[in-house]
């Protein structure tokens, strides 16, 4: 539908049909991506500012801006189309300021320009913007920054001194920290949804230059409108002897579940391992040992990896999650495993604060991320002391009206909380009371997401349809409803059109 000077990461991302054509942009800056609409060579195009083996422009400023109240973390362009070399003669005639990119003060710092044949100009990269996001970035700006070395630094501290440390002193110390901690403004808690909004501003961008909807692959297979993922982490000998506290409700419901062993801090007898696979349950690895240090350092992934692949062979686990979250964008790829699931969408209470900002999956390098999307029930129960689960109900209904996933964790070390197995089971059936939502184990989804990132909806005979190993499963979602065919499954803004 579109072709492309240069990768369109946000297109690629939703799976939008977009070619890429290196001589579209030759009259145009290395620095400045343009795409136009396959069929309208000459209609308006879509331009936007973006860096060059990680060099942007001069008059690039990173920051934390708004567009259309939109959260925008990420470096923008603050000039003028024709300073980075939009002229005219380039698509770029008769620009004027469209939608303004403000600072968090309220001033006006860059422009979304549009010129006299509709064109647009984004001062940003949509890419990056979804980047600094998801790995998380945007904690490393000014203030933030400092507190989150700051954070880091006492995180590494607290892990060291922990094994010396009685389980209630963790406890008073969290649970302090906790009341005196104000939430941050971004990424905000439990929900937050700018990157998503992103999403759907970009896709109405990109219907103004195609002139009519624009197709994109539905994130979920055979019309599924959204997706709930069961996972555990099983943190000490106690949780490994209290897994059917959890996994009983599961299955009385007739439901599936991920569950995440330590190795090397107790025994897992196969006898365990053959039954929740008897179930169809799948086994993942929860780091070595469950101190905090997998990931600590290059030296110390090295040190450890071995171990962790043999335990990986050895119980045939395809995925990784680390104790308490600890994650780094640069050595969760180096694990060797088919997804991992550290990230979070928000938080602030994790030992390391921030969230990717997404519920849905992505790419860090070819690893799938499968982030956590609902807050933890250690969190919610022993941390916050909160005694019921209104707080995950009201999170599943907001993901399910965007069409997000569901991945949350429940820990058999903590069904003794007050409220927490009720509130266990009041999920359950509130998940599995939804029939349009997809309930998968965590590698399926990786496998799934996969499949997707390799198709594509193709216009054959008129009909929109998919091409890629997804064909037959995947569904052909639109930037808006489309007047031509029936329109059912909505997801955000987008609704089916095509299932081949």
């Amino acid at each position: 539908m579109f072709t492309s000077s240069v990768p369109f990461e946000f297109g690629d991302y939703m799976r939008v049909p977009v070619a890429v054509d290196p001589t579209l942009g030759r009259t145009l800056p290395d620095r400045v991506g343009v795409l136009h609409a396959a069929e309208s060579p000459d209609g308006p195009r879509l331009l936007w500012a973006r860096s060059v083996d990680g060099r942007h422009s001069p008059g690039t400023s990173t920051g934390h801006y708004k567009l259309d109240d939109i959260d925008l973390v990420c470096p923008v362009f603050t000039g003028t189309p024709e300073e980075i070399g939009c002229r005219r003669g380039t698509g770029g005639e008769g620009w004027r300021p469209l939608t303004p990119v403000q600072n968090l003060h309220g001033t006006v710092v860059a422009q979304v320009w549009t010129d006299d044949h509709g064109s647009l100009f984004l001062p940003f990269d949509p890419g990056e913007a979804m980047s600094w996001l998801w790995s998380e970035r945007y904690t490393t700006l000014g203030s933030a920054g400092l507190r989150s070395r700051l954070r880091q630094l006492v995180v590494t501290v607290y892990y060291t001194i922990r094994p010396v440390l009685p389980r209630k002193l963790q406890l008073v110390l969290r649970r302090g920290h906790a009341a005196r901690q104000t939430y941050p403004d971004f990424p905000g808690w439990p929900e937050e949804h700018a990157l998503h909004d992103l999403y759907d501003w970009l896709l109405e961008r990109l219907e103004q230059i195609a002139g009519e909807p624009v197709p994109y692959l539905h994130p979920w297979p055979d019309g599924h409108t959204s997706a709930f993922v069961l996972t555990h982490d099983v943190e000490t000998a106690a949780g490994r002897d209290a897994i059917e506290a959890l996994r009983a409700p599961e299955r009385a419901r007739g439901l599936r579940s991920s569950w995440n062993l330590v190795p090397e801090r107790y025994s897992v007898a196969d006898e365990l391992l053959d039954l929740l696979r008897s179930e169809g349950c799948e086994i993942g690895v929860h780091g070595l040992r469950h101190d905090g240090r997998d990931l600590a350092s290059r030296r110390m992934l090295r040190k450890r990896l071995p171990a962790i692949r043999a335990w990986a062979d050895r119980w045939g686990a395809v995925g990784f999650r680390s104790p308490a979250t600890q994650r780094s964008w640069d050595l969760m790829p180096q694990l060797g495993f088919n997804y991992d699931s550290s990230y979070t969408d928000s938080a602030p209470h994790e030992p390391r604060p921030g969230g990717c900002c997404t519920y849905l999956p992505f790419f860090i390098d070819d690893l799938v991320e499968l982030p956590l999307t609902l807050p933890q029930d250690h969190t919610l129960f022993d941390i916050l002391k909160m005694t019921d689960g209104s707080v995950w109900r009201s999170k599943v209904d907001a993901l399910r009206s965007r069409g997000g996933m569901v991945l949350m964790i429940a820990h058999p070390d903590y069904v003794d909380c007050p409220g927490m197995l009720q509130a266990w089971e009041e999920l359950l059936d509130q998940l599995d009371a939804d029939p349009g939502a997809w309930h998968a184990l965590p590698r399926e989804v990786a496998t799934w997401w996969r499949r997707r990132a390799q198709s594509v909806p193709e216009l054959t005979g008129g009909v929109w349809t998919v091409r890629g190993p997804a064909a037959g499963e995947a569904v052909v979602a639109w930037s808006s409803p489309r007047t031509s065919q029936p329109s059912g499954l909505t997801v955000g803004n987008a609704s089916e059109a095509a299932h081949e």
